[in-house]
């Protein structure tokens, strides 16, 4: 039984899983096939990946042995489909079989009928006894969490995880989103599975994809209508748009060609302007300065696992020192465009503490800035973002009812 949904779910696990590719990446580099199936598999992938330690959990018991990896993809996927997609058991079983045997694994193919058979029977009931916010969330980044946002927050974190997220769009100035929720920060939002192209407006360039708290940094910014303002590492450009739409004259720093092609083509399609320039930020050098700069620093990504599930299966701790020394960095570079007594934003879409405050009073105590608290008024309208030192701190556990949120970090400094 052949089924192009779950072998594009298999390929798709084994780029993430195996060869550390993003999920992405993995999804451009699928074989030419139905856009429909397309999507389920990636939906398929995407469950596995955010629910990996639960599943495993679930199998772990029929099994005498450890699979090969490749086996164990095909039980993972045949697993969700039975606990967490609703895929009645026969179509189940039969597709896992007819998976194994479609990519080599014949000799296995009465394993994955035995075991996917004893899933079956146990239900969704074999997912209550389990503490699945725990098992889904690797052990580095629990103890992170649990010690700079406490276990409850970490917990509300790892549960927000296991769902898909909403969408979220900003809009131009004036311009009105129907259908969607419009939420207390300013953004719309949209049902998780909602086709952007399909929200009026979107193709005629009134709005762009961005998640409400992604939208937060730009704001704090607060920029002036003929201000000049430098946004670094700038695509794919929501940022960038937000500044341009306020009226600021905005330079747009991005280092990778093929992410500036894209800012372009993005703010092209909402009929905003920037200059745009191709360059490393932290060795870019200009003789202008600017009123305020906006640095979205390249992170961990870690706020983000909502929207891309990879990430936790692709991050290690080690890579939060080199990311640390980068984000440094780019500070360094973003003081250095300031004028005296302009602003800078620092932000990062991370729940790690190192990228965080740390990095505040490091670049504070080398560079010369002064931090400025965000104000309780300017976060009125989320005011639990709004940490005991003044900074931005979102995360995925808050507005739960809403449909949560990212994790982003942010701070506001001043060149002295």
């Amino acid at each position: 039984m052949s089924d192009p949904t779950r072998e594009a779910a298999f390929d798709l696990l084994t780029a993430v899983l195996d060869r550390q590719r993003t999920l992405e990446d993995a999804l451009d580099g699928l074989a030419a096939m139905d856009a429909r199936d397309k999507a389920a598999g990636h939906r398929l992938a995407a469950s596995v990946l955010r629910r990996a330690g639960t599943l495993d959990a679930i199998l772990e018991p029929f099994l005498k042995k450890a699979p090969p990896v490749p086996v164990r993809h095909v039980l993972r996927i045949g697993a969700a489909g039975l606990l967490l997609l609703d895929t009645p058991a026969h179509a189940a079983v039969a597709t896992g079989v007819g998976l194994a045997r479609a990519r080599g694994l014949a000799p296995f193919t009465g394993l994955v009928n035995a075991v996917l058979r004893r899933v079956a029977e146990a239900g969704p009931a074999a997912l209550v006894e389990l503490d699945s916010p725990r098992l889904d969330t690797p052990g580095w980044l629990w103890t992170a969490w649990v010690k700079s946002l406490g276990g409850t927050a970490a917990r509300a974190i790892a549960l927000a995880h296991q769902a898909e997220a909403p969408l979220d769009i900003s809009s131009r100035a004036g311009a009105t989103s129907p259908g969607g929720v419009v939420l207390p920060t300013g953004s719309t939002r949209f049902p998780p599975g909602t086709r952007v192209a399909d929200i009026p407006g979107f193709l005629g360039g009134d709005h762009w994809v961005q998640d409400a708290a992604a939208a937060l940094p730009a704001r704090l910014l607060a920029v002036r209508p003929g201000e000049r303002v430098a946004d670094l590492c700038a695509a794919p450009g929501g940022k960038t748009a937000q500044l341009a739409d306020a009226g600021a004259i905005v330079t747009a720093v991005e280092r990778d060609g093929a992410r500036l092609a894209r800012l372009r083509e993005n703010l092209a399609r909402l009929r905003l302007s920037a200059t745009f320039v191709q360059a490393d930020a932290t060795a870019w050098r200009t003789d202008e300065k600017f009123d305020a700069v906006l640095l979205d620093a390249p992170c961990s990504a870690t706020g983000t696992i909502r929207r891309h599930p990879d990430v936790p299966h692709l991050k290690r701790p080690r890579d939060i020192a080199a990311l640390v020394a980068a984000q440094d960095g780019l500070l360094d570079a973003a003081a250095g465009l300031l004028r005296p007594g302009g602003r800078l934003v620092y932000a990062v879409c991370s729940l790690q503490p190192e990228e965080a405050a740390p990095r505040v009073a490091a670049a504070c105590a080398r560079l010369g800035l002064v931090a400025a608290p965000f104000s309780a008024s300017e976060l009125a309208a989320i005011p639990e973002a709004r940490t005991s030192d003044g900074f931005l701190r979102t995360h995925p556990g808050m507005w739960a009812d809403r449909g949560g949120l990212d994790g982003f970090f942010a701070a506001r400094l001043i060149k002295a």
